[in-house]
């Protein structure tokens, strides 16, 4: 039998770092949402598709730290895959940490516009999946790169509180790009780059000790549920 080399750099045992892991899960899709943009709108999502979360909630870790934003739909998708088998049958829901800048780009003005008429208006981006330029910042709202300046904020607080922890981070397309950018040290523009879908995981993992600090990416924008089933992915929220 042979032993793989880099096991026990992956888990941090043996290692001398603390690994603190985040699973990043993007929200279910809201349903009817090729009409208004609604960035931090407050919006129901559809969870009706159970087998997605069935497969997604076998695959995150138990005894989590559980966090959301604000907006309902990152709660109703958290409450969805403690239904779906991530509790067992006697198990109490878990309270989780709410923390409203983990919620979407605020959008300002352009949330309630027609989505269609609004990007026939705009030059489109090759090497986005947004609405605008990192550095655009809607009337009466905030830019992208706003956006990633308040999510690496409350990462790198609860990243010291919860040393240690497994935490799971029900969030919004805008934030794990955010997030993503602060593991890797991206610009805001850059992170833009990266698909990140419904119900998808995204595992960045966060190592300390005394030969400092870093991040390492598990996954980005995975599928855990079989190909019998399909989710409709939203651009935004």
């Amino acid at each position: 039998m042979t032993t793989d080399p880099t096991q026990a750099l992956s888990s941090g045992k043996g290692s001398g770092f603390v690994r603190t892991r985040w699973w990043w899960v993007r929200h279910a899709p809201v349903r009817g949402d090729e009409g208004p943009i609604y960035g931090q709108s407050d919006i129901a999502c559809d969870c009706g598709d159970l087998h997605i979360f069935e497969a997604l909630a076998t695959t995150l870790p138990r005894d989590a730290l559980w966090v959301t934003s604000h907006l309902g739909r990152t709660r109703q998708t958290a409450e969805a895959l403690w239904q779906a088998g991530y509790l067992d049958a006697d198990a109490s829901a878990p309270t989780p940490i709410v923390e409203p800048d983990l919620a979407e780009q605020n959008l300002g003005v352009w949330q309630g516009q027609d989505r269609a008429r609004f990007f026939a208006d705009r030059e489109p981006l090759a090497a986005s999946y947004w609405f605008a330029p990192a550095e655009e910042r809607p009337p009466e709202g905030e830019s992208f790169a706003d956006l990633c300046t308040r999510v690496a904020a409350v990462i790198e607080r609860l990243t010291a509180d919860h040393s240690g922890r497994d935490i799971v981070a029900v969030a919004h397309g805008g934030t794990i790009r955010g997030a993503i950018a602060h593991a890797l040290g991206l610009s805001p523009q850059g992170a833009l780059a990266f698909a990140v879908e419904n119900c998808s995981l995204t595992r960045l993992d966060h190592y300390s000790g005394d030969a400092g600090s870093g991040w390492r990416v598990g996954v980005v924008n995975r599928h855990t549920w079989p190909d019998t089933g399909t989710v409709r992915p939203a651009p935004q929220g």
